[in-house]
């Protein structure tokens, strides 16, 4: 397994330290535009093997794809990140055409790639990237619903003062901060409904916190979140190496799936070696497919920006 990594930054490199700490890929490429810095990046993660134990090699390359001839997955976090008050959809203009020229050059050389976008606006990425490639649907996915997912289950053991483990929840919808749709409905303790639990205003208070998860984080830090998106990468990538058929809520070109055509979005899917091997359409009831609904017609507004 051979992962290319384009964008050095904060998220690329905790992307990349994980699947290194995994130790299911033989080899991991950095790509930065900057000089020098996707190159100190792999040296400064590799001088931590001995002590992470991992065998997994790491090099850096700037600007030169040539490196990353083969890849097997490709990750894409290229493009600016949010600052405090900027909601993802303003960063179209400047990361649009990052996007499409970094995925380009990623198909030149490694034309059977499964391609994993992580860049803002994430779903509208996603779909330029289905436009602008000659990939089969499969092969072109989107992490934000992992990432929000991830963000809801914390909330929720949170609330529940439960160990995480005990958690099991999942967001679909738009990654954006009006567009997820974290489905309390269906959330479970150890398969027992957090309903059980929460009153529905803890768990609409759950809701909302998990929707704005990256705001909170980005006016705390003054930038975008890395540990938990870099996370989320490593764990879709992982499913892909192993081919353990794994379901993540994540962005999928959709035709027809909960009524829903010509655009990317956060729903269930199967990951294994092919990328999406499975859309999975759950039973949602009325009032979950009403928000569904509006998540989409927001996602296809901001997709008309490109």
């Amino acid at each position: 397994m051979k992962v290319t990594v384009v964008g050095a930054g904060a998220v690329g490199a905790s992307c990349a330290e994980y699947i290194a700490m995994k130790n299911f890929a033989a080899e991991v490429v950095l790509v930065d535009i900057k000089e020098g810095l996707a190159e100190g990046k792999a040296m400064d993660l590799m001088q931590t093997a001995s002590l992470n134990q991992f065998d997994t090699q790491i090099t850096g390359s700037t600007q030169d794809y040539r490196p990353t001839a083969g890849s097997d997955v490709a990750v894409i976090t290229s493009g600016i990140p949010r600052k405090p008050g900027m909601t993802r959809e303003e960063l179209i203009s400047t990361n649009a055409g990052i996007v499409k020229e970094v995925a380009q050059n990623l198909i030149q050389h490694s034309p059977e790639v499964t391609l994993i976008v992580v860049s803002n606006p994430m779903d509208t990425m996603t779909y330029l990237a289905h436009q602008a490639l000659d990939l089969p649907k499969n092969r072109i996915i989107g992490m934000g619903g992992a990432l929000d997912s991830a963000r809801f289950k914390y909330r929720l053991a949170e609330a529940l003062e439960a160990p995480i483990s005990d958690v099991d929840g999942m967001v679909i919808g738009g990654h954006s901060d009006t567009g997820m749709l974290p489905l309390t409905r269906l959330a479970t303790r150890n398969s027992v409904p957090v309903s059980h639990f929460l009153s529905p205003d803890r768990l609409q208070q759950v809701g909302e916190d998990t929707k704005v998860g990256g705001a909170t984080l980005t006016k705390l830090l003054g930038t975008s979140a890395w540990y938990a998106p870099g996370a989320a990468v490593s764990a879709m990538v992982h499913a892909i190496a192993n081919d353990s058929h794994k379901i993540f809520p994540c962005s999928c070109l959709l035709e027809g799936q909960y009524g829903l055509n010509d655009l990317c979005i956060g729903v269930p899917a199967k990951i294994g070696a092919q990328g999406i091997e499975e859309i999975v359409e759950i039973d949602l009831n009325d009032e979950e497919q009403a928000k569904l609904q509006e998540s989409a017609a927001a996602v296809q507004k901001t997709n008309g920006l490109l």
